[in-house]
């Protein structure tokens, strides 16, 4: 049996296969879940599901083995997105649920995603639980376990999505998937709200031939806006591996990064659903802290760590309406939705935001946000066991140079948030984050400026140099351009 301990991040598990994990590994994985399920009492019933890599289903089956060895039922739904297996505990009833896939990752590698607490996914101290159970080999054995194969969950799931509902505006959208399993649903979705689909890379490939599909990296949001301007469409939706984030480009073909996403749809929320509450993670825009449209509306913004697990405990106890992180998970909470990550939802909502606003294209309702600089979110090489405490020691520096009056970018640092890493925060209202990324051997770097893009590139600049004082941090993932999100 062959399991590695890195494996288990902080809200999911991801492995090399076979080289960190093999079939045997897995099964392990599947008695750690069905343990665990019997010790927490949350009933035998679990949902599985996997993305399309050519080894999902092998490894499906060898998680399912491992879940019926502790007399747990298994609801086989196939092929699917992790917000279709999330929605699949609703739709059946059944309280638990795993998503055998490594999201957007390379070609090679596999994990979980894992709940019992729908909508709620399984948290840091969950996932030591489990990997305490599986590498301690602390397993329960039961009689009673089955599969079950269940069909029709697909169907439901688009049903729920469309709810009826059509797009009376006529629109054109390059829909781009990175030939992940997103491309078997997302085009079917739009077509089903009266959308004209130009599909881009949507053949499912495990391969991933033209690119890795996620929405967040330039390399797949340049394509999607090449295909957009080729084809004359209003806009672009791209989606990662497993369909549970977005990223998006106007009709120019020019990236609008997911949190302005988020801003522009919470502005579209709250008007129908006043004084409602917003959460957004701490490496998205600052516009949402002094929107003038959203506290008009009597709406609230609080920022929150990122990840995912986090996100959605947090928009269950706070009664939040929607969150958005700048990754692309966008969360809906009742009414709109159920309170967990979902791309598709996130296409409806766009879709039906500028249905609301037929004069305007997409670039005109992003110029009405106040201007401001992005960068990318970049991710510099970091080993895992040190990025912890690398980000830690980074903190203190910081705290340092505020107590000196130190400057970045000419700006003395006015607060620094440490909910999740460090978000270092400037005279100017500009800002740069580092934070330790929860699922792969990086940091994680962000930067805003609401001054100009030459002052971006001051503050990464200068940002940066203080990152190389820790000489394990590594080259950047991609190359940085300051990128104009008026």
């Amino acid at each position: 049996m062959r399991i590695c301990p890195s494996g288990f991040r902080e809200y999911d598990a991801r492995w090399r296969y076979p080289e960190d994990i093999d079939l045997d590994g897995m099964t392990a994985v599947g008695m750690g879940l069905g343990t665990q399920m019997a010790r927490r009492n949350v009933g035998r019933k679990i949902i599985v599901g996997h993305d399309h890599r050519s080894y999902s289903p092998a490894m499906k089956q060898a998680l399912s083995d491992g879940l019926v060895q502790t007399g747990a039922q298994v609801c086989d739904i196939g092929m699917c997105l992790s917000p279709m297996a999330y929605f699949a505990q609703f739709h059946l009833d059944v309280d638990a649920a795993v998503m055998v896939t490594a999201s957007h990752n390379p070609n090679g590698w596999t994990g979980i995603k894992v709940g019992f607490d729908r909508p709620c996914t399984h948290g840091g101290d969950e996932m030591a639980e489990l990997r305490d159970i599986i590498l301690g080999r602390d397993f329960v054995a039961n009689d009673g376990g089955k599969i079950t194969p269940v069909s029709g969950v697909s169907d439901a799931y688009l049903d729920d999505l469309v709810a009826n509902d059509t797009i009376t505006r006529p629109l054109r959208v390059v829909c781009a998937t990175g030939n992940g399993t997103a491309g078997a649903f997302a085009p079917t979705l739009l077509r089903r709200l009266g959308v004209d689909v130009v599909e881009r890379h949507c053949r499912l490939d495990h391969r991933f031939p033209h690119y890795n599909p996620n929405p967040e990296a330039l390399e797949m949001l340049d394509d999607m806006g090449k295909a957009v301007r080729e084809s004359r469409s209003d806009f672009g939706i791209g989606l990662d591996g497993d369909g549970d984030r977005i990223g998006i480009v106007d009709e120019t073909g020019e990236a609008v990064f997911a949190d302005k996403l988020g801003l522009l749809l919470a502005r579209d929320l709250a008007v129908a659903h006043p004084d409602a509450h917003f959460l957004v993670d701490v490496k998205s825009t600052g516009l949402f802290a002094i929107d003038t449209v959203l506290s008009s509306c009597g709406a609230t913004v609080e920022y929150c760590k990122t990840g995912h697990s986090h996100v959605k405990q947090k928009l269950r106890s706070s009664g939040a309406l929607a969150a958005f992180e700048k990754s692309g998970h966008i969360y809906f909470g009742p009414p709109v939705g159920r309170g967990y990550d979902c791309a598709l939802r996130a296409v409806v909502a766009l879709c039906r935001l500028m249905d609301h606003q037929p004069g305007s294209c997409l670039s005109d309702i992003v110029a009405g946000l106040p201007s401001s600089w992005c960068s990318p979110t970049l991710s510099p090489a970091c080993p895992d066991d040190q990025k912890y405490t690398v980000v830690e020691r980074l903190t203190a520096v910081f705290r340092q140079m505020q107590l000196r009056g130190d400057t970045i970018a000419g700006q003395k640092i006015v607060d620094i948030l440490t909910a999740n890493g460090a978000r270092v925060q400037l005279e100017s209202g500009s800002w740069a984050l580092v934070r330790a990324s929860s699922n792969t051997p990086n940091l994680v770097v962000v930067c805003e400026s609401f001054t100009s893009k030459a002052h971006l590139h001051t503050v990464f600049t200068d940002f940066d140099r203080i990152l190389r004082q820790e000489p394990v941090i590594g080259v950047y993932d991609q190359a940085f351009a300051a990128l104009t999100q008026p």
